[in-house]
């Protein structure tokens, strides 16, 4: 009897821990409820393989600092199971780590299983080993591609519900997605597109997890899945169902940069209207499309063509620096929606549109605070709306909130939120040289150029996707050909990309690349033949494999069915295109690992190393910078090719490459924006400066650089760097308050402008207007300098009157040095 009553007593306690920690996740046509409150909720993108296990806890704090309640991720297939039954969750692929990261910042997770995810990830996140699977089509209602899809996401739900990550089981995860953006590529599927996207909706709730799921861009999901909005503006959305809440999944930060594009931006104000806009129009979730972008490590770019970095000009930077204004003006941004979440969830909604593009939103009810939005939608007209007896000022293209429609406390086009200019600084660990040493090899092309120990041989120029199940960006075609005497022929390749490199008898007659976006080209070169066998290598490299569209798997890489012809001067003709083919997956040096600290290739050194010469190893060694800033790697002189740092590869490089040299102009933030709106960096070096994760560094000790240069390039001007804030500076509204802050151990160290009146300019060249305060510089300057983080009340109280009679409002503009 005593043991029975304790083990009930035991198990009443058990259940009472877990009543504690389970929170009971659904939803109504408002909102997302929360043990059974409907919440507003703030959400952030942060993609786990693309920054590193030691990185996540200070993004997860930055993100609860900015204002975020959840952390949204994917889930990438093609990472987790590279070949088809074996998994990797170690490292960066560590989930369920993240996951509990997630947690431990006291932040909710929203998890998008898809497991397609897009994400400008190599081929869309989809393994390429599906491809060899008889009779499997991707992403349609064909069995044999349903059963992989359905043996992964089990695993990961197993996985999840394993760890007790559910929401009811006490974990984080409140959400989860099924596919990914499905229905902006359905229509040429057809009716196996429907039937496809019902058997998902099968498969999520068969699982019985206890949260909601959603389906993005999904106009006929069914029930009771939640469809989603994806895009720069979502206020116009309506879900399918009077039961489903206006939910958005990405709100795009910015864009994703491509090599031969300038540099994205999406301006601060126009992302905090398009917020306030979706939360004017009855939305109560919003995700941040990133919120981190990161890094594209090893070979994980899609596209094809998508640079290394991931940047994505979110509110934390590639390295996870705060991206400033971007993060303060989004985070002051939350705090006044979130005042207003009773009125948003529970209140009666009621729009009056007016003329010129102004609106105005009330909410209201019975037991809460009324809050208004006032909205201009206008792109080039300002306007002073008369609203309940109070003018008020819209600039064009702005949102005002009054959480008690009596005060506005903020506008989205007014930016009183610090902006940081960052800044590279050279290392200086001691002991460093001025210049790197390098030594060199050459990679092993013999055997490769003589056809000689191929992986495989047909009689047809295969697919390279499925020739090489994506195990390499290289894929080598060699052939060869009897020619009765001595002759000049063309040869000419045609290729679906994305760059080839041509050798006969051993040396290399050419090398091409896909410009522009048109990833197949014909590659012509003439070419001297010797009497009787002459052999022919093709090098055919890919840059990211196409991660979006319909049947986008299909999209052919290599020099998939030629043609390969050589042409005599009488258009005598050759076709090569039926010849014995024999190919080779990857380089030498890769299947040597030579860029393993412990590889036992034999390195030349001393001397002069080759420059400019393609397919050339280079290896160094340095000191990791001082400190415990971010640290990159300028790789400016090289060509194209891939680094490694310490054995673990930081992303392929091509710094030759020059983005487009127009489309860069001033910046405005009215009017709709678009990927190309706001650009920088024309007719530059697409990426300069690559990101080296401090984890992957050791401290007091000899680090490894390693680079295959497949181009020829010049690595004597390689040197790393860490990126700083460099200047700070503030435009702040009277009545608002200025904060100014310089990030990790740095503090202000000098005062250029501080002025209290109508100061002109822009940051890095404030300048004192015709009316200014004289004592507001020594006010800012024994607040701020030699502190790390200052704020001060823009107010005449502060600084006492001016002669500024004639302004509507005066405003604080300060610049200052961080170090």
């Amino acid at each position: 009897m005593a043991k029975s009553l304790i083990l009930v007593a035991f198990f009443c306690s058990f259940l009472c821990d877990y009543s504690v920690l389970s929170t009971q996740v659904s939803h109504d046509g408002r909102a997302i409820t929360i043990d059974g409150q409907r919440r507003v909720l703030f959400s952030g993108s942060i993609h786990y393989p693309r920054s590193t296990p030691e990185m996540w806890p200070d993004l997860m704090q930055k993100a609860k600092d900015g204002g975020l309640d959840a952390i949204e991720t994917y889930v990438f297939w093609n990472a987790h199971e590279p070949q088809r039954g074996q998994y990797n969750f170690e490292g960066n692929l560590d989930l369920i780590r993240f996951i509990k990261e997630i947690q431990n910042a006291g932040l909710y997770a929203i998890l998008r299983i898809g497991p397609y995810v897009c994400a400008e990830w190599n081929y869309g996140g989809l393994p390429a080993w599906l491809r060899q699977i008889p009779g499997l089509q991707m992403r349609t209602n064909n069995r044999p591609f349903e059963d992989e899809m359905q043996k992964f996401v089990t695993l990961i739900v197993d996985m999840i519900k394993r760890e007790s990550l559910l929401a009811p089981q006490g974990g984080p995860i409140i959400i989860t997605q099924i596919e990914n953006e499905y229905g902006n590529v359905q229509g040429p599927y057809g009716n196996a597109g429907k039937e496809y996207i019902k058997w998902c909706a099968k498969l999520a709730e068969s699982y019985q997890i206890g949260v909601p799921w959603i389906m993005c861009q999904q106009p006929d999901a069914p029930q009771p899945m939640i469809n989603t909005c994806n895009g720069f503006y979502c206020d116009r959305f309506t879900p399918n169902n009077s039961t489903s809440p206006k939910l958005w999944t990405e709100n795009w930060t910015g864009w994703f940069k491509a090599w031969d594009k300038p540099d994205p931006h999406r301006l601060a104000e126009d992302l905090a209207f398009s917020v306030a806009r979706f939360f004017q129009s009855s939305g109560t979730l919003q995700n941040y499309y990133m919120y981190h972008g990161g890094t594209n490590f090893g070979r994980s770019t899609g596209g094809p063509y998508i640079t290394t970095t991931y940047d994505y000009d979110a509110p934390l930077d590639e390295y996870g620096n705060i991206r400033q204004p971007k993060w303060g003006h989004l985070k002051n941004l939350h705090a006044v929606i979130k005042k207003m979440e009773k009125a948003l969830t529970y209140g009666n909604a009621e729009t009056t549109e007016l003329e010129n593009g102004l609106s105005v939103t009330k909410f209201f009810g019975i037991g809460v605070v009324p809050g208004c939005f006032l909205a201009n939608k206008n792109k080039t007209d300002e306007a002073t709306l008369d609203f309940e007896g109070t003018k008020y000022f819209l600039p064009a293209w702005s949102v005002s909130i009054l959480p008690d429609c009596k005060q506005e406390v903020y506008n989205t086009a007014k930016v009183n939120a610090q902006t940081s200019i960052m800044v590279k600084k050279p290392n200086q660990a001691e002991a460093e040289p001025t210049s790197l040493i390098w030594s060199w090899k050459p990679e092993d092309l013999s055997k490769a150029v003589r056809g000689l120990e191929p992986d495989f041989t047909t009689n047809t120029l295969r697919d390279q996707i499925l020739a090489s199940v994506d195990a390499s960006d290289y894929l080598w075609y060699i052939t060869s050909v009897n020619v009765s005497q001595d002759q000049q022929m063309s040869l000419q390749v045609n290729t679906a990309g994305h760059i080839l490199h041509a050798f006969v008898n051993g040396d290399l007659i050419g090398s091409e690349y896909a410009p522009n976006g048109k990833f197949s080209f014909v590659f012509e070169k003439d070419v001297i033949l010797n009497q009787e066998i002459n052999i022919i290598a093709l090098l055919s490299a890919t840059v990211g494999l196409k991660n979006y569209g319909p049947y986008y798997e299909l999209m052919p890489a290599g020099i998939v069915g030629g043609p390969v012809k050589l042409i005599g001067n009488y258009n005598d003709t050759i076709d090569l295109s039926f010849s014995t083919w024999s190919y080779k997956v990857g380089l030498e040096g890769e299947k040597q690992q030579v860029y393993l600290d412990n590889s036992n290739s034999t390195w030349n050194k001393g001397g002069i190393f080759p420059k400019k010469v393609p397919f050339t190893w280079y290896k160094t060694t340095f000191q990791a910078p001082l400190g415990s800033d971010p640290v990159v790697v300028d790789l400016l002189g090289l060509g194209k090719g891939t680094a490694w740092v310490n054995g673990q590869s930081i992303g392929r490089y091509w710094p030759s490459y020059l983005t487009w040299s127009g489309g860069c102009s001033p910046c405005d933030y009215r009017g709709p924006f678009q990927s190309n709106s706001c650009q920088t960096g024309c007719g530059e070096p697409a990426q300069r400066w690559y990101h080296v994760p401090r984890s992957f560094l050791k401290a007091g000790e000899p680090n490894t650089l390693v680079l295959f240069e497949e181009a020829g390039g010049d690595p004597s001007q390689v040197n790393f760097q860490t990126v700083i804030v460099g200047i700070v500076c503030a435009d702040v509204v009277e009545g608002n308050i200025l904060i100014l802050s310089c990030q990790g151990p740095q503090k202000i160290s000098a005062l250029q402008v501080a002025s209290f009146g109508d100061p002109q300019g822009t940051c890095g060249s404030f300048q004192i207007g015709t009316c200014n305060v004289d004592s507001a510089y020594g006010i800012v300057r024994q607040a701020c300098v030699g502190q790390a983080t200052c704020s001060i009340l823009v107010d005449e109280k502060t600084f006492g009157s001016s002669e500024c009679s004639y302004l509507s409002s005066r405003r604080l503009a300060v610049q200052a040095t961080c170090a």
